[in-house]
């Protein structure tokens, strides 16, 4: 069975990198009917944010990646936060120290300090990695403060295989004996996560390219313990696109870059989760961009991730999320845009027709307001908004003409629907003898004071109501 995991430190909230990381794991377990793992990684406990497990869990909820053990869902490898798994970490590193693969290093902090001035690559010496046994006995028994660094080969090579950069070897000479224990008895990541992945069956180890030189470390540690080594899938590096044109690594001088940013701004869940899956990742034998979770779990394979870094284009995105957006049903669009409408909507205003036309006309949920602004409040134009060269209008006389005529017309309208106000304006087109583009032309202008507008004339009155429609005119032809 492949079983895969997600394992975040809770420092605040979920980054782009980090939900992509979710999400390739989440659908190369799935994609073989497998077990999808949360585990928090809290052992660096000075840089915990408190709720910041909370805000994991609920991106996760969110997005659809249910997982199949974890924190609040339990299972036969619990616990899944690392702190409550402090006693475990220490067991196995002591196995190490007894098989010779780790040792005790009490060296202190103003040593380690004093050797990092020193050495401008602030390795450590490897001051106490032969000590006899009587002095490790004797600073253990005084209480000596203590870490446990993993001992590395000195020389040789140490080669693991990838399953999207292929094999990758590193000189043993370039390791340094790294902390597996730290002095508060808490494990380093380096350490913890090989203990829990190995202990919670995990298959396929799923993370950044940036790991892809720390990686050797890992294996030796597997190799230490005689165990089996997991499948190494590393993910190209997320970039983002700089204002000179150039990219660099994805940062928040990018734009928003988590996932609760995104969502505050307006972006939908679903637009998110497909364009990430695409940062990265080509899928076999599909010309579409467009897939709901359940189609990536089908169509996902580790062979289609790429090596290549992948940029996160925020216009790409704004495209997929408008075209998620237009796809919604009215009531769904309706409920989901209330929480964005930060403007007071006047009475007049028949609030379920203006967000019908809105929909398809914006790209995330925050433009409703500025959108909307000109059915709410008509701007200021100036009359030469009304010349029009397609439509054959080159004389404000005409356009007086149209909007008497159309006045006159709307006064005795009753119904001030769309259907109703088209049926009742079309035969100005023959009684002033032009085509009913212009004389529409000319009532749009008036009714809303913009060149481009969702939805036309007809559609905007029945909007805004009869009352201000005639007010809009009369404002028009005095205008005029």
């Amino acid at each position: 069975m492949t079983v895969t995991r997600f394992a975040p430190s809770p420092t605040g909230y979920m980054h782009i990198g980090n939900l992509r990381t979710a999400l390739y794991s989440y659908l190369i377990s799935k994609h073989d009917d497998g077990k999808f793992i949360l585990r928090i990684e809290d052992t660096d406990r000075e840089r915990l944010v408190e709720g910041a497990t909370d805000i994991i869990k609920s991106t996760l909820a969110i997005t659809g990646l249910g997982y199949d053990e974890g924190p609040d869902v339990g299972g036969d490898h619990g616990p899944y936060v690392q702190s409550e798994r402090k006693p475990i970490y220490m067991e196995y590193a002591k196995k190490l120290v007894d098989a010779g693969h780790a040792y005790y290093c009490f060296c202190t902090k103003e040593r380690l300090e004093e050797l990092h001035n020193e050495d401008a690559l602030g390795g450590y010496d490897r001051h106490c990695r032969n000590l006899s046994k009587e002095e490790i006995e004797k600073n253990l028994n005084a209480g000596v403060p203590y870490v446990i660094r993993q001992k590395m080969p000195l020389d040789g090579v140490t080669t693991y295989y990838d399953s999207v950069f292929g094999e990758i070897s590193m000189n043993n000479s370039e390791l340094q004996d790294q902390i597996l224990m730290k002095a508060d008895g808490y494990p380093t990541y380096n350490f913890a996560h090989v203990i829990d992945d190995y202990l919670m069956g995990v298959t396929h180890v799923v993370r950044g390219s940036e790991y892809l030189t720390s990686t050797p470390k890992y294996v030796l540690l597997y190799d230490a313990f005689g165990w089996e080594r997991p499948n190494y899938v590393h993910l190209p590096l997320l970039m983002g696109k700089n204002a000179d044109g150039t990219v660099s690594k994805l940062s928040k001088r990018h734009g928003a870059v988590s996932f609760q940013d995104l969502i505050d701004d307006g972006y939908l869940p679903e637009a998110i989760v497909n364009y990430i899956a695409l940062l990265g990742w080509c899928p076999k034998n599909s010309e579409s961009e467009f897939f709901t979770l359940d189609e990536l779990k089908a169509v996902f394979t580790i062979d289609g991730v790429s090596k290549s870094p992948a940029v996160f284009d925020f216009e790409k995105l704004l495209w997929f999320n408008g075209e998620y957006i237009h796809k919604l049903d009215d009531e769904e669009f309706k409920m989901l845009s209330a929480r964005f409408i930060k403007t007071e909507i006047p009475a007049n205003i028949n609030r379920n027709k203006m967000l019908e036309l809105l929909k398809t006309r914006i790209s995330k949920f925050t433009e409703l307001d500025e959108k909307m602004e000109f059915f709410i409040t008509l701007p200021e134009y100036d009359t030469e908004l009304f010349y029009n060269k397609k439509n054959k209008i080159a004389d404000l006389e005409v356009v007086k003409t149209v909007l008497e005529a159309a006045k006159e017309t709307l006064c005795s309208v009753n119904s001030f629907d769309n259907d109703s106000l088209f049926a009742a304006l079309m035969p100005l087109s023959e009684k002033l003898g032009l085509k009913t583009g212009a004389i529409m032309w000319c009532i749009r202008i008036a009714v809303s004071g913009m060149a481009a507008t969702p939805g036309g004339a007809t559609e905007i009155m029945e909007v805004i109501g009869k009352e201000e429609s005639l007010a809009r005119i009369d404002k028009a032809l005095a205008k005029l």
